[in-house]
């Protein structure tokens, strides 16, 4: 394939159907950085969203340097993945004390902050600087395996290294930010899991294409089968204020707030695991008084149903929690829980009370 009209084919595709998004208006550093790491496993038009409510919250770096861990976080809700949360504050405090609060321009110093891979600094030196470095994400591994029929498993190193060798030998000299953005949301729009190549404008130079062997490529692993897992948990009411807890730094969801429940166990009923988990994680005795509901969300492999109850006391004179598994926690008014972090299930949990007429008056301040 002539590298001239591979290139000019894409990056003339981008120009016309290129996306505004708010972070190409000004190709600012800061906001490059955050749009990548909150664009990993997330939905572009999710990632928007996010963005935008991010950098209002924090216009600039030193204001995430400044910010606590719990403002952070919050501010991520929703995106899951709270790991990634916590690298852009340490990077953050990072710019400031070493380079005055001023992103770093090269490649080896943004590849040196926490939570920045080769990929993600490669994305950042390309897109935020103009710099000559390639990205090479899913979506320019599935476009650049059908573009060469390139008959390596998707996630071997081997692809990797060859695409990345290509990306290379196709990018113009001094438009790696249009042509890495090309060849990225090319994969999105165009040439995606599920490819209309009759929208595609340099099939005719596609080996895969040619060769009928578009479906097979990239070549895929056979996928891990998700495990289903079934968990309790309990809203705690006492005297107007419900309990809540922070999970420890070394388990699940770091940091993150939540109502203690667990795992349901065998021949045991949701009922019975909340009346467990509220014994063996803050030593109170709870009566489970009326289901909430069901919520169900997935993380890593996991697809989880929980089952949310309201609870009371089970003895009025008791109330004092013991927090055996978490870092910390105690009562809190309903109405500020929007001030604290939930992983996903509890979110949702939550978003089901406040809608519920049941419940809804409990929010209300």
């Amino acid at each position: 394939m002539n590298e001239s009209i591979l290139s000019s084919a894409l990056l003339g595709w981008f120009s016309a159907h290129g996306r505004d998004l708010p972070w190409r208006r000004t190709y600012d550093p800061y906001h490059v950085w955050i749009s990548e790491i909150m664009a990993q496993q997330t939905q572009m038009s999710r990632a928007v969203s996010f963005f935008e409510r991010w950098v209002e919250r924090f216009p600039s770096i030193c204001d995430v340097a400044r910010a606590d861990e719990d403002s952070v976080l919050k501010q991520w809700e929703g995106l899951g993945y709270y790991s990634r949360a916590r690298n852009i504050r340490k990077a953050a405090r990072l710019i400031c004390e070493q380079h005055e609060g001023v992103f770093p321009r090269d490649f080896q110093d943004i590849l040196s902050l926490p939570g920045v891979g080769e990929y993600t600094a490669g994305a950042i030196a390309s897109i935020a600087f103009n710099l000559q470095y390639p990205c090479v994400d899913a979506n320019v591994k599935r476009v650049f395996s059908r573009l060469f029929d390139l008959d390596f498993s998707f996630k071997s190193s081997a692809l990797h290294k060859a695409v990345a060798r290509l990306m290379r030998e196709h990018m113009p000299e001094g438009r790696a930010r249009e042509f890495n953005q090309a060849v990225m949301e090319f994969g999105q729009l165009v040439c995606s899991k599920r490819p209309d190549c009759s929208l595609c404008p340099i099939c005719e130079h596609c080996r895969a294409f040619s060769r009928d062997t578009v479906l097979f490529r990239p070549v895929m692993e056979e996928a891990v089968k998700p495990m289903r897992i079934d968990m309790a948990s309990g809203f705690l009411l006492h005297e107007g204020k419900v309990l809540i807890q922070k999970r420890r730094a070394d388990d699940v969801w770091p940091g993150l707030w939540e109502f203690p429940g667990g795992v349901i166990e065998k021949r045991e009923t949701p009922e019975q695991a909340v009346v467990r988990e509220y014994r063996e994680e803050v030593a109170l005795a709870v009566r489970p008084v009326e289901k909430i509901g069901v919520v169900r969300f997935c993380y890593t492999r996991y697809r989880v149903t929980l089952h949310g109850f309201l609870c009371e006391l089970a003895n009025g004179d008791s109330w004092e929690p013991v927090f055996h598994e978490a870092q910390e926690g105690g009562f809190v008014a309903p109405v500020d829980l929007g001030e604290f972090a939930f992983p996903s299930g509890h979110r949702k949990l939550l978003e089901t009370m406040r809608a519920d007429v049941r419940y809804s008056s409990l929010f209300l301040k």
